[in-house]
């Protein structure tokens, strides 16, 4: 029942919200604008549906490449991240060798 009224809430702010703005000239302008740009775009790939299902493609790819990529670039950083952690007992090791090394030449 919340639930139910939450969501009309969202709803109604958002209706009064956008006719708030629309007092202003230049949102009302832009807005305009902006639904004619879409008016004319819906009616060019209506006509030219091979176009729009050209583009359509070509973003598909590059969404799945942008993926690929990401993926292979979160695999390195990963691989990195592991090469860090063993960093502290290589260089553990180390100091340790080299105290080692300065231990046995202070006894000779």
């Amino acid at each position: 029942m919340s639930q139910s009224k939450l969501c009309k809430g969202v709803v109604i702010g958002a209706i009064v919200g956008a006719a708030v703005s629309m007092f202003d000239r230049k949102t009302r302008e832009h807005t305009v604008e902006t639904m004619k740009n879409i008016k004319d775009s819906v009616i060019y790939y209506a006509k030219n549906r091979d176009e729009f299902q050209q583009l359509v493609y070509e973003k598909v790819e590059k969404m799945q490449k942008l993926y690929e990529d990401t993926t292979e670039n979160v695999n390195f950083i990963m691989e990195k991240i592991d090469e860090m952690k063993e960093i502290p007992s290589t260089v553990q090791a180390i100091v340790e060798d080299t105290k080692a090394a300065f231990s046995s030449k202070e006894e000779k």
